[in-house]
C-alpha cells in the first residue's frame, strides 16, 4: 500500500472512530501531497464540523466545492454553516462521543431515518452523537432534542412497534447518526426489555414482515428470548397492555401541528 493509500485508510480509520483531531491530521497531510483531492477537502471540512469549528469547514468544504462544481454535500454543509452563523452560532454542540456508541447489536439496535422533518435551523445544529429524546404521541413517536425542539418523527411501523414496547416497560436512547438540512437519521438502542415483551425482539430484521404467530406458545415458552412478533400477536399485545387505548393510536385521531420552515 503507498503513502497516499496509507493515509487515506488511516484518515477514514480516525473518522469512523470520531478521533476528529486526528482525521483533521491526516487529510491535512493527503492535501499537503495532493492539492486538488476533493474528498480530503470533503473529510476535512466534515471534521472540522464535528470538532466545532465552522470557520475552518467552511474554508474546506469551498475547496471541495471549487474542485467539485455542484458537489451535494459541499453545498449542503456550507448551507448548514451559514445558518449556524444566523443564529450566532460558531461552534455545534460539543458531544464526546463514544467510539462504540454506534455498535450495532441485532435485535437491539437499529438505525432509523425520520419523517416530517422540522425546521433547517433544528437540523442544522444537530451533532452526530448527540443524545435526544423520544416523545409518546398518537400514531407516532416524536425525536426531539434535550431542548425539546422538534427533529422528526419515527416512521409509522417503528412508532407502533416502540410505543407498545415502551408500554409495556422497555427503555430506548436515541442518538443522532447522520444529519443535513432536509432529513435526519437517528441510532435507537434498547436499554431496558419491558417484562411483557421480554421474550420479543426490539428490532427484528423487518418489522413489517407478518411472521408466525406466537400466541399458540405456551407459559412455559415465555422464558424464551428474542422471539419474534408478528402483527397479530402485536394488536394483541397493545390490546392486553394499555387501558387507554388512545394512548397507542386506536381512538379518535387528533390533528398535531407540525413545525413549519
Amino acid at each position: 500500500m503507498d503513502k497516499a493509500s496509507q493515509l487515506e485508510k488511516q484518515a477514514i480509520e480516525a473518522a469512523i472512530s470520531a478521533d476528529w483531531e486526528t482525521a483533521i491530521k491526516y487529510n491535512t497531510e493527503i492535501i499537503k501531497h495532493d492539492k486538488k483531492n476533493a474528498d480530503a477537502h470533503l473529510r476535512l471540512g466534515f471534521a472540522f464540523m464535528q470538532d466545532g469549528n465552522i470557520n475552518d469547514a467552511r474554508k474546506y468544504y469551498k475547496k471541495a466545492l471549487a474542485l467539485l462544481p455542484g458537489n451535494r454535500t459541499a453545498q449542503d454543509n456550507l448551507e448548514k454553516i451559514k445558518i449556524l452563523e444566523t443564529k450566532k452560532i460558531h461552534k455545534s454542540k460539543d458531544v464526546n462521543l463514544n467510539p462504540y456508541l454506534f455498535l450495532d447489536i441485532p435485535g437491539k439496535t437499529k438505525t432509523v431515518t425520520l419523517v416530517n422533518c422540522g425546521q433547517k435551523s433544528v437540523l442544522a445544529r444537530l451533532a452526530i452523537g448527540q443524545k435526544l429524546s423520544m416523545i409518546v404521541k398518537k400514531r407516532r413517536v416524536e425525536v426531539r432534542t434535550m431542548d425539546d425542539e422538534y427533529i422528526g418523527c419515527l416512521p409509522d411501523d417503528i412508532s407502533k412497534r416502540l410505543t407498545i414496547f415502551i408500554k409495556a416497560g422497555s427503555v430506548f436512547n436515541a442518538y443522532a447518526k447522520e444529519t443535513s438540512l432536509k432529513q435526519a437519521a437517528v441510532f435507537l438502542k434498547e436499554e431496558k426489555k419491558g417484562r411483557r415483551v421480554a421474550k420479543y425482539m426490539s428490532f427484528p430484521v423487518n418489522i413489517q414482515s407478518n411472521l408466525q404467530n406466537m400466541s399458540g406458545k405456551e407459559d412455559g415458552d415465555n422464558n424464551e428470548e428474542d422471539a419474534e412478533l408478528s402483527e397479530v400477536d402485536l394488536e394483541q399485545l397493545a390490546e392486553s397492555i394499555v387501558e387507554e387505548k388512545e394512548y397507542l393510536g386506536y381512538g379518535p385521531e387528533e390533528k398535531d401541528e407540525e413545525p413549519e420552515e
